[in-house]
């Protein structure tokens, strides 16, 4: 095998997982990183969990900006699959949501052009279970599938949740409107767990390492739909291999558990540790928002109780997602080890 596939935000969480798989399987990979500063450590990381390490000669890093046209007309050329992951995605939400929506539904856009330009027959998306689960908002759905999207111009959602959504709205609009000359899949993940590849590790984990500092006397009633980022790797990978994933969304979720959930499975994982399992009223919750922003963005998710369908994924991947208390726990004992939490 010799195809290249170009994996934008290659420096990131989920992306150096994907790499190491595409690596391993044979592939060449073009990652694209903001900057080459931390180019080297990403590398030396996706070596080091290689199967065989010589398969880093593979690799190449080129720089790309979501927010430029220069130089993804020579990083898409030649390249037999995109994986577009590279998204803004902070622990604080902007004051201006267009801080995170303009670029994250430009930089999309940006990509699928360069890759129909270079006729790049197949992009897997990395998406995200937030432009699923407010369908039918403020409600709660009996189950949550791949059919369901969230109003990405509702103003109560977090920035975060509205650039998701627009920019895999924006996708999809786009391959429609160019006569579906691109396969494209979206993968749909929750909340992704696991140890990461090197020392960097996705926003994501912080709530874990919140729970496990206790910085907070009392949980918030809010739910999450769980998965490894092994799992969510494999998808994006077998997604290029599967004709039947074309042109369809995939949720990645082994379950789904609240805060509260999350607490009791740590504090029964690590008895020795203080950790914080009772849960806040929704109505202290709300009151504490209006004072604090940080909190007011889980106000939408108060008191909804998610119930996620990933059998579209079990399906067509014939993926058997890992247990997310396994997931959970060995995440907390990666914060533990190596991060002296």
């Amino acid at each position: 095998m010799d195809r290249t596939a170009l994996v934008t935000g290659a420096t990131g969480y989920i992306a150096r997982h994907v790499i190491v798989r595409l690596l391993d399987a044979g592939w060449r990979v073009r990652g694209s990183v903001r900057s080459r500063a931390k180019a080297a450590e990403a590398i030396a990381a996706i070596r080091a969990a290689l199967a065989d390490p010589a398969g880093a000669e593979r690799l190449e890093l080129v720089e790309l900006d979501l927010a430029s046209d220069d130089g993804w007309r020579e990083a898409a050329g030649g390249c037999a699959a995109m994986l577009h992951m590279a998204s803004p995605f902070p622990i604080a939400q902007p004051r201006d949501p267009d801080e995170l929506t303009r670029p994250a539904v430009e930089g999309t856009l940006r990509a699928l052009r360069a890759a129909t330009e270079a006729a790049i027959p197949k992009v897997v998306l990395t998406s995200s279970m937030v432009a699923v689960q407010y369908a039918g908002f403020p409600g709660t759905k009996p189950v949550y599938t791949e059919a369901d999207w969230t109003d990405g111009n509702d103003t109560r959602f977090t920035a975060y949740t509205r650039s998701k959504t627009l920019a895999e709205r924006a996708a999809w609009d786009y391959v429609e409107g160019n006569g579906r000359k691109i396969a494209l899949t979206s993968i749909n993940p929750g909340l992704v767990l696991g140890r990461p590849v090197g020392g960097h590790f996705g926003t994501s984990v912080q709530v874990l390492r919140r729970i496990l500092e206790a910085k907070d006397p009392a949980l918030p009633s809010v739910t999450f739909a769980i998965v490894d980022v092994a799992d969510v790797a494999a998808m994006h990978v077998a997604a290029l291999n599967k004709p039947e994933a074309a042109f369809r969304r995939f949720i990645a979720s082994a379950g789904d558990a609240s805060f509260a959930d999350i607490a009791r499975i740590l504090a029964a994982a690590f008895p020795d540790r203080r950790i914080v399992t009772r849960q806040a009223p929704d109505f202290l919750i709300r009151m504490i928002g209006l004072f604090d922003s940080s909190v007011g963005t889980i106000l939408p998710d108060l008191g909804r109780r998610l119930n996620t369908s990933s059998a579209a994924a079990r399906d067509v991947f014939a993926i058997r997602f890992k247990d997310m208390r396994e997931t959970i726990i060995e995440t907390a004992r990666y914060l533990s080890e190596k991060e002296n939490i």
